[in-house]
């Protein structure tokens, strides 16, 4: 992410580290440092969001270029971890866990230490061999709500999974009310039915949620929220990953 990268180096008056990245003509990563790295800490500012495989891969070759440069440290910073979604299998599913394996195969290639923003489940951080920092976007989304002073506020939270995340930022909010958006489909086949567990009648209902990708759910809740009588509806999310036609 050289934007992200540039913005950190111009915070802390630093010059940028000089590395090559580009592909073979048979869509191979290729990647070259081109300084020296020896007995330096480095810090790989790389998110792993579309494309997904390309930039994992990516990450993943330039920590062994550094391990192999005989770099001290090596710290991935990571905002968006890829994958963390894949973090269990399903009742007699055949399925991989994936992001345990994304944790693996980044303590295989030489990184130490990795630096990530609101995971998608903090459990995820115990499929890591190596230290893990989870940073959350919380004061930033906090310092956002307190600006628009949004009346008769009410945090939400999208699914029963994110409660401890809406409950931590509504104490915050002078300690404001929470409802939860329960999701549940009835019978086979039949349509999903949200349920909201709240009075959000005549409220500012604010959902607050990890990442928003096709917006398929989140424009859902939006919609339960307002049959329920919510006077507006607004959403934080850290990670705008929006796929598809979400835009």
């Amino acid at each position: 992410n050289p934007k992200l990268a540039l913005k950190t180096v111009e915070f802390l008056n630093m010059p940028l580290g000089k590395i090559a990245a580009g592909k073979f003509s048979d869509g191979e990563v290729m990647v070259e440092v081109n300084e020296n790295v020896r007995g330096r800490d480095i810090y790989i500012m790389q998110p792993i969001c579309a494309p997904t495989n390309d930039n994992l891969m990516e990450l993943l070759v330039i920590a062994d270029a550094l391990r192999r440069a005989s770099a001290a440290t090596i710290t991935a910073v990571i905002p968006y971890l890829g994958y963390a979604r894949q973090d269990r299998r399903s009742r007699s599913s055949r399925v991989p866990i994936t992001a345990k394996m994304v944790a693996n195969m980044i303590a295989s290639a030489g990184i130490d230490r990795v630096l990530t923003v609101d995971l998608h489940a903090d459990q995820i951080q115990g499929f890591f061999d190596i230290p893990l920092d989870n940073v959350y976007g919380s004061p930033v989304l906090l310092g956002d709500i307190w600006k628009h002073k949004y009346p008769n506020l009410m945090v939400i939270s999208p699914d029963v999974g994110g409660v401890v995340r809406a409950r931590a930022l509504a104490k915050r909010l002078d300690d404001t009310d929470l409802a939860i958006i329960d999701k549940r489909r009835p019978n086979p086949n039949e349509s999903e039915v949200m349920n909201i567990i709240g009075d959000v009648d005549g409220r500012t209902c604010v959902i607050i949620d990890d990442l928003v990708d096709t917006a398929g759910t989140l424009g859902n809740a939006a919609g339960a929220l307002k049959n329920f009588g919510a006077e507006k509806v607004v959403a934080y999310c850290t990670h705008a990953v929006l796929s598809g036609n979400a835009v």
